[in-house]
């Protein structure tokens, strides 16, 4: 039986040595999209169990939820580097 690692044995590869930066840039994005599509999900569930579920009304379900979609906008939002 042929060994299955015998042509990996023959590749000159180091590890940590692979140029990463089309990942790392990918990464950054998925980063990006995730933070945002969260807080976009938690304000229409904060909505809707406070318009349908609590019973507190439209007016009250939109208040609750634009209160959430402040702080995590400010508390998502990507920080300035202060300079030296």
């Amino acid at each position: 039986m042929a060994d299955p690692h015998a042509d990996y044995a023959a590749h000159d590869h180091v590890h940590g040595q692979m140029e990463i930066s089309e990942q790392a840039k990918t990464w950054a994005v998925f980063k990006v999209i995730a933070k945002w599509c969260t807080l976009a999900i938690s304000v229409l569930l904060v909505f809707l169990v406070l318009w349908f579920g609590a019973g507190s009304g439209f007016l009250g379900a939109l208040v609750g939820a634009a209160a959430v979609a402040v702080i995590g906008v400010v508390s998502l939002r990507e920080k300035k580097a202060a300079a030296h």
